[in-house]
């Protein structure tokens, strides 16, 4: 009892005097001895541990290594020690270490873990059980690359490379005895050498710089704790990046073999790493679901992309660096920007794809940069260019997953290694002609009917089916009844002949006129099938989000929708809207296109309720018929029918846009969508040509303004028949001090636009007929001809007293590129007006928002006088400049003076910079 006492004493002694690396027999077999050779000494060893020394201790026990030298957080000694892991220890009957105790054991392995006189513990094994396979099973191929000149190719096996002559068939040479697995395979880009990564899991990573001429081993880069995923030459060649399951990148020397940084921030194994065409930079891909971007001359992080949904696994620099591309187990592709810079910035998201079924395993750029290829865990290989992005080719599905692939440099053939051992050179595919539907309701833009009164016609019944249509020449006008002498359900059928590329309106006036027909229009072909309208292809899957929507509301919440862009069509079972604006705020979700104080339905389909969790997809519409490649998401074919206005004009009447895909006979069903009929349910029926037109009106036209502020209105735009192009609205005669925003323009696709109207701080009251004096005309191009339109003026002009608080912007111009956020500084000018400010931006160019608005919006809170807001432009929104403004509902409605926004496409010299880099 004595003896062990005394022991314990010394014990702690030498523990409150902690050296800075402790000494493996003075500090830690001491402790290891007290606590641990009851139950761990070679006669007992329980669990097959041995303690007893530092040789028997390197061997770890049952339940693996007992500690991991620079690392003893993940090491299972101390785990146990201090309850961590189970079994703890020691039991709980027996006086095990203090903390200074463990506290040393820590120190001790974290320092490397070193035996007696300093010795170094033995990485380089690991017990592992021996599992015996058949002699004839090819092992699997893990990395392919090609030489700059074309002239050879290498193959990565487990623990061996094979040279390949240019066509990947012909083994030319093996380099032999790496460690392990053979992660990564990749040429220098003068040819002359070949790096591998390669490794023992759980115990070192090393990189091996081979010479291709002879195949000696130049060098071994060996720096790692675990296993290697990647090992990458810089382009000069002077610099090796390696990264493995470590969580750790190392950057290393080539001529001396010193590593010059060790790049931390990962969380999870770095499964891939690409230098920048010009080796500035280095990309690396994780397991903790980034995508980091690194300097390698300071070893600084330059940006993290945390847009992934999951783990990633490849990650690729374009050939000209403008472009850098991810993939992983969530399926999608996702391409930013390189925006070349040494200092931590923002890198845009440019496009993220929906790609394959199963997660990406490797990605590919041709040498030109013109096509991308992917391979997926779903054994599929994609072609995609690169320009959008856009699948080009599926090739036929694979025998295994290919975790290989390279392009030839000649660009024409992809060499592929798969995982049951196989390789396999692909020719590869130019891209698929596919047309893309236009974004208006015609979508291909046909030619229009010719012109012609409308016949009046009455149903002639039987006309049930199209056996018994009736027929009509259009344009004509039929009345009809959904009325049966039976009580069944009756259907209505017409016949009429339209020509190729003819656009006919079909429309039904029914509850408009009183009747209780819930009407269904449809467009048969001559046989009573319906006619193909469009097919929308699913690119990205998502649902709905917070709470379910009902057949009106223009705000929807869904999944994933950072990766979302505007002027995309979103399919919610059957019905297709089209996002208008990304949500602005915590607290808000996707606004859609609004026609009618309801979300507008595109292609003629009708608006209904969606509920929480529905799926709902972002989807691309091709013209009927059109080859689309597989992408494992659905398609959905539209067809001519509808069942109330997607315009929102005609309540629950219908309209359809019919354009004749071919001459011939058509059919035009009316019936009831619920299956009712009766005396009382009549309707007409309209078939005219298209006509596209416009009407503009003001929606504010009694002002009164305050002197030295200003006040908004609305232009309200109705287009008719399909047309969707911009309208420039110019507003002339104001009264002496008044000024206005003009011309305005309501753009493309938009129903409205915003201006204002601003008094100088010493402008007399106009006269109380100034208002009539003011002309209003729009102007816009329809089907080629420039139509201008006065509309109606400003009823009232009158001048109020100057308010208490008066509002502006530091700036009369501001500049914006697409894809920037730049930031303007407001002003409140507080005339005995102490409270809370709320604005709203007016008339910014679509596709340009108020960005990091919070909870409360744009706000200059309780006695304060100045407020930087910020402005974020989407990567597409073209060149443009247009006057916007603030307004606020304090004191009355007061606005800012407008500030001209100038977007321009940035200079020449940022790509240069990232292609050079």
């Amino acid at each position: 009892m004595i003896v062990v006492a005394f022991l314990s004493m010394a014990a702690h002694a030498r523990a409150q005097d902690t050296p800075q690396v402790p000494d493996y027999t003075e500090h830690i077999a001491p402790i290891l001895d007290l606590y641990c050779l009851g139950c761990h000494d070679a006669a007992t060893a329980e669990g097959k541990l041995v303690l007893e020394t530092f040789e028997a201790i390197q061997q770890g026990g049952a339940n693996g290594p007992a500690i991991m030298p620079g690392d003893s957080g993940a090491s299972r000694l101390v785990r146990m020690l201090t309850g961590e892991a189970e079994p703890a220890m020691p039991p709980d009957d027996l006086e095990g270490p203090n903390e200074p105790e463990i506290a040393l054991i820590r120190a001790w392995i974290d320092a490397g873990a070193k035996g007696p006189n300093g010795a170094e513990p033995d990485r380089t094994q690991l017990l592992v059980p021996e599992i015996e396979t058949d002699d004839d099973v090819a092992k699997a191929i893990t990395s392919v690359a090609f030489s700059p000149d074309g002239k050879r190719a290498a193959a990565a096996r487990f623990s061996s490379i094979e040279l390949l002559e240019s066509n990947g068939r012909e083994v030319a040479g093996r380099l032999l005895d790496h460690p392990g697995k053979i992660n990564s395979v990749e040429f220098s880009a003068d040819g002359s050498l070949l790096v591998a990564g390669t490794g023992v899991a759980g115990l070192y990573g090393e990189a091996r710089l081979w010479n291709v001429a002879d195949g000696a081993l130049r060098h071994s880069f060996r720096g790692h704790r675990d296993t290697l995923y990647a090992a990458r030459l810089s382009p000069d060649g002077t610099r090796l990046a390696t990264a493995g399951y470590d969580r750790m990148i190392q950057i290393w020397d080539v001529a001396s073999g010193e590593v010059l940084h060790t790049l931390e921030g990962h969380n999870g194994a770095v499964y891939d790493i690409a230098f920048s065409p010009g080796g500035r930079f280095l990309a690396s891909a994780s397991g903790d679901e980034t995508i980091k971007l690194w300097h390698v001359e300071s070893g600084r992080r330059v940006d993290t992309f945390s847009q992934p949904l999951a783990e990633q696994y490849t990650v690729a620099f374009s050939p000209d660096g403008k472009t850098i591309v991810a993939g992983g187990v969530d399926n999608r592709l996702r391409v930013w920007r390189h925006l070349g810079t040494d200092q931590p910035r923002i890198q845009p998201l440019l496009f993220a794809r929906f790609a394959h079924e199963g997660a990406i395993v490797r990605l590919a750029f041709s040498s030109d940069g013109r096509r991308l290829a992917s391979s997926a865990e779903d054994r599929t290989i994609k072609l995609w260019e690169t320009e959008t992005f856009t699948e080009t080719h599926l090739y036929p599905p694979q025998p295994d997953v290919a975790p290989a692939l390279a392009f030839a440099p000649s660009g024409d053939r992809l060499l592929v290694g798969r995982m049951d051992g196989s390789m396999e050179t692909l020719p590869v595919e130019g891209p698929t002609a596919t047309a893309i539907a236009s974004d208006s309701s015609s979508e291909f833009e046909p030619a229009a009917a010719g012109e012609a009164e409308l016949t009046q016609a009455e149903e002639q019944e039987p006309n049930d089916s199209p056996q018994q249509a009736m027929g009509f020449s259009a344009p004509a006008v039929i009345r009809g009844r959904i009325h049966s002498a039976s009580g069944e359900a009756d259907d209505d059928v017409f016949r009429f002949q339209a020509q190729r590329g003819q656009a006919w309106v079909l429309e039904i006036k029914a509850s408009r006129d009183g009747s209780p027909l819930d009407s269904l229009l449809e467009v048969l072909d001559e046989s009573g099938e319906p006619v193909p309208r469009v097919v929308l292809q699913a690119v990205r899957d998502s649902y709905i989000t917070f709470r379910g929507i009902d057949s009106s509301s223009q705000d929807v919440r869904v999944h994933n929708w950072e990766e979302m862009d505007l002027n995309q069509y979103l399919y919610m079972q059957g019905e297709v809207s089209k996002i208008f604006r990304m949500p602005q705020g915590p607290d808000s979700g996707l606004q859609l296109y609004g026609s009618g104080g309801a979300r507008r339905c595109y292609f003629d389909t009708t608006g209904t309720v969606h509920a929480l969790h529905e799926p709902c997809y972002i989807v691309q519409a091709h013209p009927p018929g059109a080859r689309l490649i597989a992408n494992g998401l659905p398609v959905f074919p539209l067809y001519y029918t509808n069942d109330d206005d997607g315009r929102r004009r005609l309540g629950t009447d219908s309209r359809v846009t019919f354009v004749a895909p071919q001459d011939g006979t058509y059919l035009v069903r009316v019936s009831d969508v619920r299956g009712q009929q009766g005396e009382k349910f009549h309707y007409e029926l309209t078939v005219r040509p298209q006509r596209p037109d416009f009407e503009v009106g003001i929606n504010e036209r009694k002002l009164t303004i305050n002197a030295g502020s200003g006040k908004g209105f609305t232009l309200a735009a109705q287009r008719i028949d399909s047309f969707d192009g911009p309208i420039e609205v110019a507003i002339e005669g104001l009264p002496e001090g008044f000024t206005v925003t003009s011309p305005l323009v309501i753009e493309q696709g938009h129903d409205a636009a915003s201006g204002v109207i601003n008094v100088a701080a010493d402008a007399q009251a106009p006269p109380e007929d100034a208002a009539g004096k003011i002309r209003v005309t729009a102007t816009a191009e329809v089907e080629g001809r420039r139509v201008t339109k006065d509309i109606a003026t400003f009823e009232q002009l009158a001048l109020a007293d100057a308010p208490k608080l008066l509002v502006s912007f530091a700036t009369e111009e501001l500049v914006i590129a697409p894809g920037e956020t730049i930031s303007v500084q407001l002003r409140a000018e507080r005339r005995d007006f102490g409270e809370r400010i709320g604005f709203e931006a007016k008339n910014l160019p679509h596709g340009v928002i108020v960005d990091n608005i919070g909870l409360n919006g744009i706000l200059i809170p309780e006695g304060q006088t100045e407020q930087t807001i910020y402005l974020t432009a989407a990567n597409w929104v073209p060149e443009t400049s247009r006057p916007f403004y603030l307004t606020t509902g304090a004191d009355g409605t007061q606005t800012t003076r407008p500030v001209i926004l100038r977007v321009r496409r940035p200079g020449a010299s940022s790509a240069a910079e990232a292609a050079s880099d």
